[in-house]
């Protein structure tokens, strides 16, 4: 069973979504300097495009994250540690959630999302990074239930 099946199941998925956008707010509520600023501008005006598009956004986006998740949590699962295999392995697994949301933003036919998402890009890695042990931590929580 991989990540998707037992953590989208219809018992879950809600409580998920509002767990990882909590996360998302949080990540970015510690951001701090002129692109902190920034890039919480930049969040404001994409919560602005319609009332719930950022957890809409989420609950669309987590199967295909899941699904390119599920590797390396299956590894860290055979280690024994698949919350740790994600933190050890921050770089692979920000490549593997930045893939998913490369390929939405290029089918996305709002100018608003794509600019805003070129405009960023270039630190979105670091900042994935910096976020992977709570979206590990939430994975886990639900993984186990």
């Amino acid at each position: 069973m991989g990540l998707s099946d037992g953590l989208l199941n219809p018992a879950k998925k809600a409580l998920v979504v509002d767990d990882c956008c909590r996360m998302i707010d949080g990540q970015l509520a510690s951001k701090s300097g002129l692109s902190g600023m920034a890039l919480k501008t930049a969040f404001a005006a994409l919560k602005g495009i319609k009332p719930g598009y950022i957890p809409n956004v989420v609950e669309q986006l987590l199967p295909q994250c899941f699904e390119a998740l599920d590797p390396i949590w299956s590894e860290g699962v055979q280690k024994g540690d698949p919350v740790g295999h994600l933190v050890e392995n921050r770089s692979r697994t920000a490549d593997a959630l930045l893939s998913i949301t490369d390929a939405r933003v290029k089918d996305s036919k709002r100018q608003l999302v794509r600019g805003t998402y070129d405009k960023f890009r270039g630190s979105a890695k670091q900042h994935v990074e910096e976020a992977v042990p709570d979206f590990a931590q939430v994975i886990e929580r639900y993984a186990k239930a």
